[in-house]
C-alpha cells in the first residue's frame, strides 16, 4: 500500500535565507506535482522529504516513521526511490556496475536479483542497450534517464523526483511522464516540474510553492480554473501581463483582468499556475 506522507510546521532556513514555510501537506498515495518558480522552495521541500536535508522545525512522518530517528529514517529509506535536482554519477563507472552498486545500498542481496532489476529498471527508461558503457559517455538526457533507473530498483512505493524531465526531449519526455502515470497507481510519487502541461496535467495533485510557502494545493483542473475569464490570445506580448509565444506571431496572455476588445479562451493548468503565481508575488 502507497505510505502516506504528512508535513507539519516546517521552516527551513539557509544562514540568514528562509528557504521553506508549511503549515501541513499531506500527500496520501498517487502523484503529486510540485510547481514554482527557481528559488521558490521546491527541492528543498523535496530534501526534506527524501531524508537528504535534516530537519530544522516542525515534523515529517511517512506512515508514522520519523526522519529525525536513525532507525526509522533508515527505514524511510528502504521504502524510497529519489533524483536529485543533480544527477551527480559517477562518470568512469560502467552503467551496470553503478546500478548493482546502487541495488546493494537499497540491501538487494542477491547478486542474480541485482541483474534483473537492473536490467528491468534499465528497460523501463529506455536504456537497455547501454549497460556496459560508461556513464560518462552517456548524454546529459540519457544521464537523467539513468538516475531514474536508479531510483526504482526494488520497487519502491515512495518516489520523490525533482526535475526528472529535465534534459529530456519531447519524446522521453511523453515516456517518463507515461511510466510515472503507471508507476502512480501503486506508489506515492512526489515530483517538482517546470513541465506543467506535459507532467503536472497528469498528476492526481498539484502544489503550487512560491516565496517558501505553499500558496495552491489542489487538482490539475481545479488549478487550471485559478486563471479562469483572465487569458487571452494576441499577436503581441502585453506589457501588463504575463505573456508567451504560442506559435508564430501568437502570444497567450494572463493578467488580473482581460483588456477591452480581447475575448477570453480557455485556460490550461500552465494558465492557472501563471495566475496563481502572479497574484502571490
Amino acid at each position: 500500500m502507497s505510505p502516506v506522507v504528512a508535513v507539519n510546521g516546517i521552516q527551513h532556513r539557509y544562514g540568514s535565507k528562509d528557504a521553506l514555510a508549511v503549515e501541513r501537506l499531506v500527500f496520501e498515495g498517487g502523484s503529486t506535482a510540485v510547481l514554482g518558480p527557481n528559488g521558490s522552495g521546491k527541492s528543498t521541500l523535496l530534501r526534506l522529504l527524501a531524508t537528504v536535508a535534516e530537519l530544522q522545525t516542525g515534523t515529517i512522518r511517512v506512515d508514522e516513521l520519523d526522519p529525525l530517528d536513525a532507525l526509522q529514517r533508515t527505514a524511510i529509506r528502504r521504502r524510497l526511490g529519489y533524483v536529485a535536482q543533480r544527477d551527480g554519477l559517477p562518470p568512469r563507472m560502467r552503467v551496470g556496475a553503478f546500478l548493482d552498486y546502487v541495488g546493494a545500498l537499497k540491501e538487494i542481496d542477491s547478486a542474480r536479483l541485482r541483474r534483473r532489476w537492473s536490467t528491468w529498471a534499465l528497460e523501463r527508461v529506455d536504456l537497455a542497450d547501454v549497460a556496459g558503457d560508461r556513464i560518462g559517455s552517456l548524454s546529459g538526457g540519457m544521464q537523467r534517464r539513468l538516475s531514474i533507473a536508479q531510483a526504482l530498483l526494488g520497487s519502491p512505493d515512495l518516489l520523490v523526483l525533482d526535475e526528472p524531465l529535465a534534459g529530456l526531449d519531447g519524446e522521453q519526455r511523453a515516456a517518463v511522464s507515461s511510466l510515472l502515470v503507471s508507476l502512480a497507481e501503486t506508489t506515492t510519487i512526489i515530483v517538482a516540474t517546470h513541465h506543467a502541461e506535459e507532467l503536472a496535467t497528469l498528476c492526481h495533485r498539484v502544489i503550487v510553492v512560491d516565496g517558501g510557502q505553499p500558496v495552491f494545493v489542489g487538482t490539475p483542473a481545479t488549478l487550471a480554473d485559478q486563471a479562469a475569464g483572465r487569458v487571452w490570445e494576441t499577436t503581441a506580448p502585453d506589457q501588463a501581463a504575463v505573456s508567451r509565444a504560442v506559435g508564430p506571431g501568437r502570444f497567450r496572455c494572463v493578467a488580473d483582468r482581460i483588456p477591452a476588445g480581447q475575448e477570453a479562451v480557455v485556460p490550461t493548468v500552465a494558465d492557472g499556475y501563471l495566475a496563481t503565481v502572479r497574484r502571490s508575488s
